[in-house]
């Protein structure tokens, strides 16, 4: 679909348009670990999108450009905001112990403590391991969207999955031991 496509609304576009929203919404919230601030840098994203839209050099890039967009979104709101005091007692609630093997039961649970360690990472290791391993995103694109080499996508990437796989080792403990999960660059 060309930018022009886009533009003019037709119909096909604006199913793309549809996806993309979902798409970075999906990324924005796991960035950001909040759903209205996700639905905001989305909009924020979407409305420099088609601000900028002149600026696309290559419209088979479309995706790895938006997302490119909402970073720069995502990096500006991170400069606008200022840390927030610990209120008192903020301290000792964060020291609690983790849960249990009987108290991880359920998948919701699981996914919750997923949720948890990746929001944990980094800020450059979330937006790299969210990119890669839940858009399905290839490596160079993933750099142009970040824009930073591959090779800071790779060692962010291994870096997270390391952090990820070591927070959540109880969860699985027989696949500790697995090969780790890497992909070639093309």
């Amino acid at each position: 679909m060309s930018v022009l496509d886009w533009l003019r609304g037709t119909r096909s576009a604006r199913r793309q348009l549809v996806e993309s929203r979902r798409r970075l919404y999906r990324m924005a919230l796991a960035w950001s670990g909040d759903p209205a601030q996700a639905d905001d840098l989305t909009q924020e994203a979407l409305a420099r999108a088609l601000q900028k839209a002149h600026q696309i050099r290559d419209p088979e890039r479309f995706d790895s450009w938006l997302f490119a967009v909402l970073n720069n979104c995502w990096r500006d709101h991170l400069r606008r905001r200022r840390p927030e005091p610990l209120e008192e007692g903020a301290e000792e609630e964060m020291a609690t112990e983790d849960p249990g093997p009987e108290e991880l039961g359920s998948s919701d649970e699981i996914g919750a403590r997923v949720r948890a360690a990746v929001a944990q990472l980094p800020a450059g290791q979330r937006q790299v391991v969210s990119l890669v391993d839940l858009e399905g995103m290839s490596y160079a694109d993933v750099a142009s969207a970040l824009d930073v080499p591959v090779g800071t996508v790779m060692s962010r990437l291994y870096r997270a999955r390391r952090a990820l796989k070591e927070r959540l080792l109880d969860l699985h403990p027989a696949e500790a031991a697995g090969p780790a999960h890497l992909r070639s660059v093309k």
